[in-house]
């Protein structure tokens, strides 16, 4: 099987989110038992007959990650090149149709921004821009990995799905990873929220993680946005398309990511709630599945849920973020693609991590296996 589509085709929506909701205690039980989870398991762990055993998958999930990555933490920084997009996105700041300032930022303002993050403490940096091919197409990315390259350990991005040949190109010049993530994995509810642009391609963004795969990337992030649809089912297909990336793309790691929709300019309402207490379900469950799968947890979240989730399962965490274009130094008045929650220092998040026992690591995991 050459593409995750084919197996994604196989799978309806509707039927899949009423096998998590007919998961019974039992089999949550079992899959508490298990030392190797399927993904049958994973439902049930995520299912809400597991609410009674979240203190129980939230021990088992604590230990699993002390097993895996001892008593550490990565810090990492997001650096948002842009705002420019070509795609109308329902729940995006950076929308074609906002009305807001549009900047992309310069070398100078790069090296500018870098030198305060570098100043920070911060060796692994992700790069994030808008959609918009023209502005900030792969000569842009690959300018700024060049520009950067020396200063950090691993460079990762989030920008729009390319193709293979140019994932290829940006990988020589010294990029990491990539995150992409699908949003939706409910066809209908992604072009109700896609209606234009190149990001309307639903099966093209599909298909990203294969075509990063066979580029040879280090490391793939995956995600949904938790709000968009139901999150139980779209965590399912997430765990779906890392299990079948695992199988085809074996020396490749991966990552995943747990945004919740939060506020911006023109905001969109969750169709559907996650409660705290869903996330940190979610997170354990991912945890239980795959002891060796990085989470990450940026600055969505609010400061106290933070605080209680670095040691249940998470691997990589944000601080002191900026959402929009030159936001630590050159511009700090621009729009963001949307508002941080926990809006601590860097030395305040490290402190807290101190005191929760854990010991920071700056550079990316890979150099610690």
């Amino acid at each position: 099987m050459s593409h995750f589509k084919e197996l994604f085709d196989t799978y309806d929506w509707d039927d899949t989110l009423k096998s998590i909701f007919d998961k019974t205690a039992v089999e949550v039980k079992n899959a508490l038992a298990k030392e190797k989870l399927n993904l049958e398991d994973f439902k049930a762990l995520m299912s809400p007959a597991a609410k009674p055993f979240l203190e129980q998958m939230a021990h088992k999930s604590q230990m699993l990650t002390k097993k895996r990555f001892g008593n550490t933490i990565q810090m990492y920084a997001p650096m948002y090149l842009s705002n420019e997009c070509q795609n109308i996105c329902t729940y995006c700041g950076f929308s074609m149709t906002n009305k807001i300032p549009r900047r992309t930022l310069t070398d100078a303002e790069i090296l500018k921004e870098v030198a305060f993050l570098k100043e920070k403490g911060y060796d692994h940096i992700l790069l994030v821009t808008g959609e918009a091919n023209n502005s900030v197409g792969v000569a842009y990315f690959k300018n700024a990995i060049q520009l950067i390259r020396s200063q950090f350990s691993n460079i990762t991005i989030e920008v729009q799905p390319l193709d293979q040949d140019e994932y290829e190109l940006l990988i020589e010049n010294g990029l990491y990873a990539v995150l992409v993530y699908q949003e939706t994995y409910h066809r209908a509810a992604y072009k109700k929220h896609h209606p234009k642009g190149k990001k309307s391609n639903f099966d093209y963004r599909l298909d990203t993680p294969d075509r990063l795969g066979k580029a040879g990337i280090h490391k793939i992030g995956l995600g949904s946005l938790f709000g968009l649809e139901d999150w139980r089912a779209d965590s399912f297909f997430t765990a779906l398309h890392l299990k079948y990336l695992q199988k085809t793309y074996w020396k490749t790691k991966y990552s995943i990511s747990f945004p919740r929709l939060r506020p911006h300019s023109g905001g969109l309402e969750p169709k559907v709630e996650m409660t705290d207490s869903d996330l940190v379900q979610l997170i354990c469950a991912f945890r239980l599945l795959d002891e060796d799968l990085e989470l990450s947890m940026s600055t969505r979240e609010s400061e106290v849920f933070r605080n209680h989730i670095v040691n249940l399962g998470t691997t990589s965490i944000s601080a002191e973020s900026k959402t929009n274009p030159g936001g630590y130094t050159v511009a700090p008045q621009s729009l963001e693609q949307f508002e941080i929650s926990d809006e601590r220092s860097t030395d305040e998040v490290v402190q807290m991590l101190k005191n929760k026992g854990l010991e920071v690591v700056w550079k990316d995991w890979e150099h610690f296996r």
